[in-house]
């Protein structure tokens, strides 16, 4: 049984580093989401989420580039060319929170409410997740961009 979980872990690797960083990730967007709003106020929860946003970028970007797909090369146009498809992709999966958070609530008549911003921004979230691992893994951080490490 040991030696199964063993291979399962090896075989979903990236799956399962993508996942828990995921969570490191969406911890830092949701701290900094609490704090805006806190700080700027519910009433600007577009703004609130941009912020979030911005704090959940860079977290992934680092974690994914590292340890997720090990992504080696650091010559600048490696990482320029990453950097600036990570962002887009990003950009198109926080156009789809933002459009989606504001939407439900004004749907939902919670422009004051915190906690059921909060809500619909978690449950928008594991879409987005699914999302960005797909752009990650088949568009940014494919197997043919990367580098062979230097020996």
């Amino acid at each position: 049984m040991k030696e199964k979980i063993k291979t399962l872990c090896i075989k979903y690797k990236e799956f399962i580093l993508y996942a828990l960083f995921g969570v490191l990730t969406t911890v830092a967007n949701a701290g900094a989401f609490y704090i805006a709003s806190h700080t700027i106020g519910t009433e600007h929860h577009v703004l609130n989420n941009t912020i979030a946003w911005i704090a959940g970028v860079v977290v992934a970007y680092v974690t994914n580039k590292l340890w997720v797909f090990e992504s080696k090369s650091w010559k600048l146009k490696v990482i320029s060319k990453e950097i600036s498809e990570f962002v887009l992709a990003r950009l198109l999966s926080f156009v789809f929170e933002t459009v989606g958070l504001a939407l439900l609530v004004k749907w939902l008549d919670y422009d004051d409410n915190f906690w059921g911003q909060f809500i619909i921004k978690l449950g928008l979230s594991v879409i987005v997740v699914l999302m960005n691992y797909i752009f990650s893994k088949f568009v940014i951080f494919r197997k043919k961009n990367k580098e062979k490490p230097v020996k």
